[in-house]
């Protein structure tokens, strides 16, 4: 058999090649995304502002009297009861003056009796003109004395006795007794803070809000007429707090500098979660819009801090809308601007979109479905 030239192979070579590049290739499928239409309701207007946790009581713990620090007897961080034992400062010397009073008072005692008897005796003599009118007027005299110094040593005693009592230092409140600030061994006195004791059980929330929100909806609290149970308490770490507040106060002037005036609720605090000190947000319906257009929450997407939104447009094409956002409604978000009711959103694959791109759209999964 003659095999063909050389030249005929390449020939033929290159004719299947340009067959092979003229044929179609597959077609590139467009990028699926879920939509959801914009809908139309009336929803509570809510707001939200940072609030600080307090104690209803905050008992700063200082000593009456001054001493060595014996022992601590609480455990930092457990609740005490009113009158529980905090702290036990030495009473030696305490118990020496408690003493030392006590036998001033009996010994004055003793003087003001026995110028009692005096004055009785002398009485009657006077009387009979026995003795002088004088010796009964001095008699009378000394027995008054007496008296008042029975009356200081009785002062004395009492404030003798009250400087041992406070040598036991005890919470004046029930709550939840913060961590020591002294140590055993200590010189304490009046000037130190040896620990704190708050009230949790209910627990404060404070807050501020600006001038028109109180002439709106806040005014009632000063007016006392807000409706049980409308404050929320949503936590750091997102969660909404199960128990509902309550108005407490409205302060009693609009800081100046910054145009807004402090409130305070109270929230029920059963197991002790809540402690002084921590942030959370204070949640409270002020009001209605009625006609509302609201969006799924999962179509927003934040740039800079703008929030924004991918609009199915004519033909497939995705628009980029920059919205204004206003309360969170179940799942759903408020626009204030930027959308139209008739209006189709992105919902699901918005990390494929970008301005422009033609898309196949389908109804995305409606919200609270399960395992979506």
């Amino acid at each position: 058999m003659v095999n063909p030239p050389l030249n005929l192979k390449l020939a033929a070579l290159l004719g299947l090649l340009a067959l092979g590049c003229g044929r179609p290739g597959p077609t590139k499928a467009l990028p699926q995304v879920g939509v959801a239409p914009v809908t139309r309701q009336d929803v509570p207007v809510t707001h939200e502002w940072v609030g600080t946790l307090d104690g209803f009581v905050n008992a700063e713990i200082r000593p009456e009297v001054e001493g060595y620090l014996l022992r601590q007897a609480y455990r930092d961080g457990t609740a005490v009861r009113k009158g529980d034992l905090l702290f036990q400062i030495d009473a030696r010397q305490f118990q020496a003056a408690a003493d030392q009073a006590r036998a001033a008072l009996e010994r004055d005692r003793a003087m003001r009796d026995k110028a009692k008897l005096d004055v009785d005796r002398y009485t009657p003599l006077a009387a009979q003109r026995a003795i002088s009118q004088q010796e009964l007027d001095n008699a009378q005299s000394a027995l008054r004395q007496a008296q008042a110094m029975v009356d200081a040593s009785q002062a004395a005693w009492d404030k003798a006795r009250l400087n041992l009592d406070w040598t036991r230092v005890v919470s004046p409140i029930d709550g939840i007794a913060g961590v020591a600030k002294v140590q055993v061994g200590d010189l304490v006195n009046g000037q130190r803070i040896m620990t704190t004791v708050s009230t949790v059980e209910p627990i404060k929330v404070f807050f501020s809000i600006n001038e028109q929100e109180y002439m709106g909806w806040a005014k009632a609290w000063s007016a006392g007429s807000a409706p049980k149970g409308s404050l929320q308490l949503v936590l750091s770490d997102g969660t909404v707090y199960p128990h509902r507040g309550d108005p407490f106060m409205a302060d009693r002037n609009v800081d100046l500098k910054t145009g807004t005036i402090l409130l305070a609720g109270t929230f029920p605090n059963p197991g002790r979660l809540l402690r002084p000190g921590q942030y959370a947000k204070v949640r409270a319906e002020i009001g209605v819009a009625k006609g509302a257009l609201l969006i799924p929450e999962r179509a927003l997407w934040e740039i800079q801090g703008n929030a924004q939104v991918a609009v199915l447009g004519e033909g497939n094409h995705i628009n980029i809308h920059p919205i204004r956002t206003g309360s969170h409604v179940g799942g759903l978000v408020v626009v204030e601007a930027g959308l139209k009711p008739e209006d189709r959103v992105v919902v699901e694959g918005t990390q494929k979109v970008s301005e422009g791109l033609l898309v196949a759209p389908v109804a995305a999964t409606p919200l609270g479905t399960p395992g979506k």
